[in-house]
């Protein structure tokens, strides 16, 4: 593979083979099962390059290859989903009998699998304080086989000492996984770090359309033989045209994280100084609790944060989020356009607790107008203060 001075040249060359595809600069798309062999022996001898659609296609392979260039890593493989990454991380390191360590404020359907699935294989699961840092030596066990991380936290954003965790995983034979989908290893090179597999949901950043789901698990020459034989065995294939979609979408990665960065720091300035907001949650604002980490170990900040609203009805909160016009109301994130959700942690933690009065209303900053999401959200913060003050007047 080539090899290339800065980031931004990878993100623009990587995988593009004219001279392979009749002078054409994308890969085209390759649908199909079949792949046909000239004789019976190239067949049984495994001569030929591509022998089964699901095993491989020059669709896939550009994808994984480009991946395997941006994470540096040893190999990459390709899911239908970032939650089948995430799956498919823990999967191929841990099983029957192992203990897994699981941060307190991952992705909610994480500790759905680890509580339910997990439960089921035998898996010996336990949440952690996302902020312990090297203290999560204490909670190792004679059978724990690995860390999952996730930095930022989902909804809170809390950022982990990586390095810390790392090095005591690593002195006691442990692998860590995080989930890096918030800064992407443009911004946060995880495996540069010590992280043995780096999943994304490449359904958000790296298509940053929202028009493909995706997921990717990217290891380090440690992890990699165990990713790999899992992935084959469990016949998990990512469909053709959604990895094209995400090739796409991975060559403006720089330009579209620099812009989300930039708005959605704007924006998280100005929500600090509005009355109605108690907390904003957003690692780049110096006010974030674990900022200084964040400042050591991240190249930037992507489009998601979080804030929390004043004390106020549900009602008052929903209206908040009804009265936009520029920001949808929806899941996932990494895309174009901004969105916007209320979320309550407090059911999804364990080993910490929330108990923040108000709403968390979580954001993603697109690549509109900053001034023009301002707006937005002024005629917002303009209707949840109406009924705000409705509800102050009728328990008065």
């Amino acid at each position: 593979m080539k090899k290339y001075k800065t980031v931004q040249t990878l993100l623009a060359h990587a995988s593009i083979n004219p001279n392979q595809h009749h002078g054409f600069v994308n890969t085209p798309v390759y649908r199909g099962s079949t792949v046909a062999f000239p004789t019976s022996e190239s067949m049984r001898e495994g001569r030929q390059k591509y022998s089964y659609g699901r095993w491989n296609n020059p669709s896939t392979e550009a994808l994984t290859q480009a991946l395997q260039q941006l994470e540096g890593a040893e190999g990459t493989v390709l899911c239908p989903s970032g939650l089948s990454a995430c799956t498919t991380a823990i999967l191929s390191v841990v099983g029957t009998g192992d203990h897994l360590l699981v941060a307190d404020n991952v992705y909610s359907p994480i500790r759905a699998f680890c509580e339910q699935v997990g439960q089921r294989l035998g898996i010996e699961v336990s949440f952690y304080d996302p902020t312990i840092g090297a203290g999560i030596v204490d909670l190792l066990k004679p059978n724990t086989k690995a860390i999952y991380t996730e930095s930022p936290g989902s909804l809170t954003l809390e950022i982990q000492d990586l390095p810390a965790i790392v090095k005591v995983a690593h002195d006691h034979d442990i692998l860590v996984i995080a989930d890096n989908t918030w800064g992407t290893p443009l911004y946060f090179p995880s495996l540069e770090l010590g992280v043995d597999l780096s999943i994304m949901a490449a359904t958000k950043y790296i298509v940053g359309h929202s028009d493909a789901v995706l997921g990717t698990v990217s290891a380090s020459k440690r992890a990699w033989d165990s990713l790999k034989r899992f992935h084959f065995s469990m016949g998990l294939f990512a469909s053709p045209d959604d990895v094209t979609l995400a090739l796409r979408g991975m060559r403006t990665l720089d330009v579209r994280l620099e812009r989300h960065y930039r708005n959605a720091t704007i924006v998280a300035k100005w929500l600090e100084t509005r009355e109605e907001v108690k907390a904003v949650y957003y690692p780049a604002l110096e006010s974030h609790p674990q900022h200084q980490l964040w400042k050591r170990d991240f190249k930037g900040a992507s489009g998601l944060l979080s804030f929390v609203t004043k004390p106020s009805t549900q009602v008052a909160a929903d209206a908040l989020l009804d009265s936009l016009s520029l920001f949808s109301i929806g899941y996932s994130w990494g895309g174009f356009e901004s969105l916007a959700m209320i979320a309550d942690p407090k059911p999804v933690r364990s080993a910490t607790s929330w108990e923040v009065d108000g709403h968390l209303v979580r954001l993603h900053i697109g690549l509109e107008d900053p001034s023009d999401l301002i707006s937005d959200l002024e005629e917002g913060f303009a209707r949840f203060n109406m009924l705000r003050s409705q509800q102050i007047i009728e328990y008065s």
